[in-house]
């Protein structure tokens, strides 16, 4: 077996401060201007695709978790995350959700286990290659993979001077994202800009949905 894919080093120093910050990350302006647009188009995506088992990774305080608990009422929620803070707070806002710990890139469930993978405003702190893999393993055939990103509207002038592809996974643009659910062996079933207000423009977000392959 091969041994697990190594998280990202910031990845622990991100963990320890929202174990700290958790309660600010509740603030409902914060809520309502940056990550309720993103959100709304992964809860759309599910209603679409009408899961069964559903994990939401990187859950934070479970606010996502819970609203796929309560509108979309599958046979179970699962909410993810490697900071005690966040699920303290997850677990009191939700007892219906299962609440687990744990890290994108080695998640708690076996095998094609799951119906749907989701994960909002928290991606440009994984490992994404092993992170998307991660993804596509605990899927069953059929499954789907939604992921709202950080994404550049126009391309980084050190990349393009350089010519190196280097971490292409921090903030991917449209195309890196198509490549790095490809290569895990999704196929890409839609991708586009997160639709928000104008005065929200400034939060250049993209959502992919994936699907892994029914045979």
């Amino acid at each position: 077996m091969a041994p697990p894919a190594p998280r990202r080093a910031f990845n622990d120093v991100v963990t320890r401060f929202w174990s700290f910050a958790a309660p600010a990350y509740d603030a409902q302006y914060l809520q309502h201007l940056v990550y309720r647009p993103a959100q709304d188009e992964l809860i759309a995506a599910l209603r679409a695709h009408r899961p069964a088992r559903v994990a939401d990774i990187a859950c934070g305080t479970g606010i996502l978790a819970d609203r796929i608990e309560r509108e979309l009422q599958p046979e179970a929620v699962y909410g993810v995350d490697m900071s005690d803070g966040m699920l303290k707070a997850a677990r009191e806002r939700s007892p219906k959700v299962q609440w687990l710990t744990g890290p994108a890139e080695q998640l708690p469930f076996d095998d094609g286990a799951l119906d749907a993978v989701v994960t909002s405003s928290a991606f440009h702190f994984f490992n994404q290659p092993a992170a998307v893999r991660e993804f596509y393993r605990v899927l069953a055939p059929g499954g789907m993979a939604a992921v709202t990103a950080m994404s550049p509207r126009l391309p980084d002038p050190l990349k393009q001077l350089s010519g190196i592809r280097w971490n292409p996974a921090q903030q991917p643009t449209p195309s890196e994202m198509h490549a790095l659910f490809t290569d895990a062996g999704f196929t890409v079933a839609d991708q586009h800009r997160v639709k928000r207000p104008a005065w929200t423009l400034l939060v250049s977000d993209l959502i992919t949905v994936g699907v892994k392959p029914s045979s």
